[in-house]
This record gives structure tokens, sequence and C-alpha cells, in this order.
């Protein structure tokens, strides 16, 4: 059994607070540094486009479908123990990867270590908020913010760093060591705590979710290889539709729902989740979708790829400061559209600076999407609970956590399947006359920034042609999601315009208190 350290509790809290903040650092890089890692990982053991998009898809599936389950099993079971247990799976799955034989095994484990991250995450805030009240509770989340946003940026040049030194199995390394460090510095010293009258975790809800994300994500990963209308994919997109019309009938007629949805009554909620999905399209997206272009189509090694990605990632460290310092002034809701405007124009900029190939005049473009992205990215974790009654407010941030963490998977995996189709319709107006399945493969490799495999599939094929429909099929993506970005931002504005993060949350009496909430949310 472990023991327990007794420390001054100030020196107790800030441990605490740095062994979460650790293990809140990994995810980033986790989700990152997979990114970067794939091409050499698909040097290395191989695999076919699906199977490589399973090296991020898979942590990201497991992560966001699971985390509102793993809240509900925190306040259940206890938020140091359910801490604990994430924290030891990400570290031995970290390790793992490390040792991974084939493709499979490692999508095999990035799903198991999103499973530990989801349980990590959502025990590891939990604690926090049993340890810090008041200011402190805020400061606290503000440093487990910045954290992720750390983490965010500085992932991609670790990553290529990593690889170059020592291959790319070192970059699962820092995720055993970040859960090693919290594991023996942080848990020993935290206090165990539940809630009493916490509900049971709702099993058919999670399940049928989890089936319906599952289902939807491989479809987008194997369509563009089989097509979108071959048995299968048309299969597991009927099997997604079956299992959301069930996940609905079991969320509106069970007395404990993992998901309320009565909350989406409130339009000002209903904004609030196109935050999470707006900065999905102008910017998650990117941190996988670059690098394999930069490294697969543009030649850049990974530690060169890595530290042109900086230019994208490094506002998330000042820019959410910056937003939270202009509620002062401006509504939270206008600052998040103004943002989301500004990324689109980001966008619109990175498509004709990367039309003729990727280099230097690609970094204004990327410095003015991650200021966009980064004015919405420091506000929306406080819009989610000021827009419903704080007596709903610990479902609110589950449910905003979850369509973050969830929308970035589907994000990444719909993005790869346009990048497929776009240079598919490159192919064929380029070589008419070659056969459909081969422009097909070849463009679900190029989409994966599969350079030398596209090639061999269209033997007759020069290598510049192949190029061109990458850099088309590229440009096209970023043309789509500006357009998306825009219309987000354009939602936005319609909705949360005049709402404050400082507001009361409807239905919040004066006289009450505004921390209803049982767990914060998580940045």
């Amino acid at each position: 059994m472990m023991t327990v350290i007794h420390a001054p509790a100030p020196a107790r809290q800030r441990v605490i607070l740095a062994a979460v903040c650790v293990a809140a650092l990994a995810m980033p890089l986790a989700f990152s540094g997979g990114a970067v890692a794939t091409p050499a990982i698909g040097r290395d053991l191989g695999g076919d486009p699906a199977a490589l998009s399973w090296v991020t898809n898979a942590f990201m599936l497991a992560f966001g479908s699971l985390l509102m389950a793993m809240g509900t099993l925190a306040d259940r079971f206890g938020r140091k123990r359910l801490f604990a247990s994430g924290v030891t799976g990400f570290a031995l799955s970290s390790l793992a990867l490390g040792f991974a034989p084939t493709i499979t095994a490692v999508d095999v484990l990035r799903g198991i270590q999103g499973i530990a991250a989801a349980a990590t995450l959502a025990g590891g805030t939990a604690a926090l908020a049993q340890e810090f009240d008041g200011d402190a509770r805020t400061r606290a989340f503000s440093l487990l913010g910045t954290a992720f946003g750390i983490g965010l940026a500085f992932g991609p040049v670790l990553a290529g760093a990593l690889i170059a030194a020592f291959g790319w199995r070192a970059v699962f390394a820092t995720g055993a060591l970040a859960g090693a460090l919290s594991l023996i510095f942080g848990v020993p010293r935290m206090r165990e705590s539940r809630d009493p009258h916490a509900r049971r975790l709702d099993w058919p809800g999670t399940a049928t979710f989890t089936g319906a994300l599952t289902c939807f994500t491989w479809a987008l990963i194997d369509a563009p290889s089989h097509g979108w209308t071959s048995r299968p994919v048309v299969l597991l997109f009927a099997a997604c539709v079956a299992f959301l019309l069930a996940f609905a009938r079991i969320e509106t007629r069970t007395a404990r729902p993992m998901l309320d949805v009565s909350l989406f009554r409130y339009p000002r909620f209903v904004g609030v989740q196109l935050l999470p999905i707006a900065t999905c399209y102008c910017y998650i997206v990117l941190l996988v979708a670059l690098p394999l272009r930069l490294i697969g189509i543009d030649g850049y090694d990974e530690l060169h790829a890595g530290m042109l990605m900086i230019a994208l990632s490094s506002p998330m460290l000042v820019v959410p400061l910056i937003a939270a310092a202009l509620t002062r002034w401006m509504s939270a809701g206008t600052i998040s559209g103004i943002g989301l405007l500004i990324a689109a124009a980001g966008l619109h900029a990175l498509g004709r600076a990367l039309h003729s190939g990727a280099g230097s005049a690609a970094i204004a473009p990327m410095l003015i999407i991650g200021i966009g992205a980064g004015l919405p990215w420091g506000l929306m974790d406080g819009l989610s609970i000021s827009v419903v009654p704080k007596t709903r407010a610990g479902m609110a941030t589950g449910i905003f956590s979850t369509t973050r963490v969830a929308g970035e998977g589907i994000a990444l995996a719909v993005v790869s399947a346009c990048l497929a189709a776009f240079a598919q319709i490159s192919l064929h107006a380029a070589m008419p006359h070659a056969s459909a399945p081969a422009i097909a493969a070849a463009a679900a490799r190029l989409a994966t920034g599969d350079l030398a495999h596209a090639a061999s599939m269209l033997p007759d094929a020069a290598r510049a042609t192949l190029e061109t429909a990458a850099h088309k099929a590229f440009d096209d993506l970023l043309d789509g999601l500006t357009v998306i970005t825009v219309l987000c931002a354009l939602a936005v504005f319609a909705f949360l315009s005049r709402v404050r993060v400082q507001d009361e949350p409807i239905g919040a009496d004066a006289g009450e208190r505004r921390d209803g909430s049982s767990t914060p949310a998580a940045t």
C-alpha cells in the first residue's frame, strides 16, 4: 500500500498541483508528438493509410469518448484513486509504445493511452478542485491551462528533436517519464475524496456514445481507400446512426443520464459548443495535418518541421491571458468571434503562402492563426458555465469537455478524408487514363504525407504531378477550413456577443455562490 506523505498544507498543495500539471503537460505532447512521429513510424513499421491515421485517432477517440464517464467514476470511486490509475496506465502504455513491434500494436496502445489520459485528466482536475478554494483554485487551473499551452507549443519541436536524436520510439518516453514523476511525487500527497451523492455511471449511454464515435471515425478513415459507397463504409455509417439513435433514446429515458440533453434548450449553451468545434478546424487539425505535409511532401526533417510549427502553437502561451484581460472592455463572445475571424484570415493567407511549397512565408500566417485561435481558447471554459443555471454547471462542463476532445478526433478524421478526396480529384484531372483504384490508393497515401508509396502506386506519374496534387489538396482543405471558421464566427456573434465570463449563470440567485460546479472545467 502506498505511504501517504504528510507535509505542510501549502507545500503539499504545490507538489500536488505540480504533479497534475506535469501529467497534463504529457497529454498535448502525446497528441502533437504522435502526429510528428507518424511518418517515422510508417517508415519503420509500414502500414496502410488507415493504420497510420489510427496512430492519432485512436488516442483522441478514446480520450474524448470516455472523458465524461471518467468524471463520474472519479466522483463515485475517488478522485485520487482514478488519477493514480490513469497516471499508471498512461506511463505503462507510453513505455510499451517504445517497444511496439507492429503498427497494429502502436494503434492498440494509443487507444489504451487515450483511456488512461481521460482518467488522468478527470481525476486530476477533480482532485485540484478539492485541494484549492477561491482565488487559489483559479490560479491552480490557470497553471493547468498553461501546462496544456506549453505542451501544445513545444510538443512538435520536442518530438522532432527526439526523433532526430533517438528515433520515434523516444517520443513516447516523455509520457512514461511524466507519469512516473506524477505517480512518485504527487499521488502519495493527495487526499482521497469522493462524492457520497455521485450518480452511477451510465454504462448504456457510455457504450452507445463511444460506439457512435468509433463507427463514424472508422468510416471516415476507411472511406478514401475503400470508397464512400463501399459496403464496409456504408455499414459503419449505418451503425453510427443506430448507435446515435440508441444513445438519444437512452439519455431521454434514464433517471441519471450521462448527457443532459435539456441543456441544449439554451441557445447560448449551443453557441458555446461552437467554440471548441471552431478551434478544432482552424487550429487543432493543423497540428496534425501540417507536420504530415511538411515532412512527407515538402521534405522537411522532423526537427525542422517541429521548429516551424512553433509559429502556430506559441501564441497559445500568451494570447489566452490577453483575451482574459480584454473582457474588461468587451464581451467574451465578441472577443471569441473576432478571434475566429482573425484565424480565418490566417488560414486564407496560409493557403496562398503554401501554394508553391512550405517555407518562411508560412510563418506569419501561422502566427495569425495561432493568435486568432488563442482568443476563444482562453475564454470558452468560463463561458461554458456562464450560460446555464448554476446547478447544472457540472454537467455543462462535462458536455463542453467532451465536445472539445471528441470533436478533435472527429475533425482529424474529417480532414484526413477531405485531403484524400481532394488529392484524388487532382490526380484524376492530371492522369485521366490511370486506373481509379490506383489513384484512390495513391491519394490516400498523399493524405498521410507518404509520397514514396504514392509514387509506387502510380509509377507513370512524375514526382511533380504527385506534389502538385498534394499541394492542391491542401489548398482546397485550407479554403474549406476558412469557410467553416467564418461560419462559426458568425454563429458565435449571433449566440454569444453579449455574454461575459463574469456574468452569473442563467437562473442563479443573486445571493448564491458561483462555484456550484463540483469539478471545474478542464482547460
